[in-house]
């Protein structure tokens, strides 16, 4: 199995390191394997379970949820139900937020257009 450091991690995800280690820290990276010198190691696996917390950490997820579904994919198979629970009612929470910002870019676009027409008045 091939592994990368956390600086490679870091690099790949573009993300700094001190976040890796606060993920760890909070439980985010439960699998994270370590070399002999106490360096941590990501492989494949913790490189595709990095991603998908970057990707519910982007979508607003909270840590203390990220943290229960990691947890399930430590279980195992056993927490599947869960886990697509999980992520259906997150996905809704995510289409709600977008929606929201659709609706209020429109009241920025507005101002845009306002401030826009009352500067070439002034011209």
């Amino acid at each position: 199995m091939q592994y990368c450091s956390i600086g490679e991690a870091s690099a790949k995800f573009n993300i700094p390191e001190s976040t890796l280690r606060y993920y760890e820290k909070k439980g985010l990276l439960p699998l994270i394997e370590r070399d002999e010198a106490g360096r941590r190691l990501f492989s494949e696996d913790q490189l595709a379970l990095l991603e998908t917390v970057i990707c519910l950490k982007n979508t607003n997820m909270p840590i203390s949820s990220i943290k229960q579904y990691m947890d399930w994919v430590v279980e195992g198979d056993d927490t599947i139900e869960q886990r697509l629970s999980m992520m259906k009612n997150h996905k809704q929470a995510v289409l709600d937020e977008i929606s929201l910002m659709t609706e209020s870019l429109k009241g920025i676009d507005v101002k845009i257009t306002r401030y826009t027409n009352r500067m070439q008045e002034r011209n």
